[in-house]
């Protein structure tokens, strides 16, 4: 593949604004659909709200991952910094703009369904397994999110994530938030996927530990993973500020040995 050119960083920010916004619409709307057409079940309303976040998922990073890379999450922006897939000037801008579009995406998803735009949830999740479990969730998002990228197979990346956060709804007693813009978004409604501001911190915090034990894990498995690779997080998408940036499979190929296949040292 080609290398692709650089993106101005409004465009950025735009795409990450964007796909935040249509990702929190669709984990809130679909609670609340799932609450509305399956009531008292809760089994089924979380199997309809974990089916629609990860199909929607797969639709809004093929969407807008051509020019952000759709990140839509700041741990997935900081920890892609710290491995120089992109400047710490853009995972900072990036940010806001994933947390203000998910927020928008929220008060959306309540105005869609007759609510009130904001409505502050009174649904508590704070404890230690709920803790453990989004430390959890986190790390597994991250670690499938950067071993695409190793691998060369970053293009499968929106069917992968959302298969991972689908699952991750039920095997975490978090149901897997994994993103602290989106928790922040969920606050705004009190509804099936709610979570109470008081209860707001303890995820926030489980996410950031998280990423860091990530980080460690993703330099401990894949030691070849360099900033162009990184790069290509989530998907492969223009560089930014430092010329063309190669695709993932480009600079797997230049990390090879003539022997084949070698990380680095």
């Amino acid at each position: 593949m080609a290398a692709v050119t650089e993106v101005a960083l409004w465009r950025r920010l735009l795409a990450e604004l964007v796909g935040s916004a249509f990702l929190a619409a669709a984990v809130v709307g679909s609670g609340i659909a799932a609450q509305r057409l399956s009531p008292g079940n809760v089994g089924l309303e979380l199997f309809e709200n974990a089916a629609a976040t990860a199909a929607a998922l797969f639709a809004i990073i093929s969407a807008v991952g051509p020019v952000s890379g759709a990140h839509l999450n700041p741990v997935v922006s900081f920890v892609d910094a710290a491995f120089g897939g992109i400047s710490w000037r853009s995972a900072l801008a990036y940010l806001p703009a994933q947390v203000i579009g998910c927020s928008a995406g929220a008060a959306v998803a309540n105005l869609m369904f007759s609510r009130a735009a904001v409505s502050l949830s009174t649904r508590h999740r704070a404890s230690g397994a709920h803790f453990l479990s989004e430390v959890v969730a986190t790390i597994g998002l991250l670690l499938v999110i950067f071993a695409l990228t190793r691998s060369g197979r970053s293009r499968s990346a929106p069917a992968v994530v959302g298969a991972y956060i689908g699952a991750a709804y039920f095997f975490t007693s978090s149901t897997s938030f994994a993103n602290p813009a989106i928790t922040v978004a969920r606050m705004l409604s009190n509804t099936f996927a709610g979570i109470a501001p008081e209860s707001v911190p303890i995820f926030v915090l489980a996410q950031v530990v998280g990423a860091a034990l990530a980080f460690g894990l993703i330099k401990a498995l894949y030691p070849g993973m360099t900033a162009a690779l990184a790069a290509n997080v989530v998907v492969p998408h223009p560089a930014e500020g430092r010329g063309p940036v190669p695709a993932a499979n480009d600079a797997l190929t230049a990390a090879r040995g003539p022997n084949g296949f070698k990380d680095s040292p």
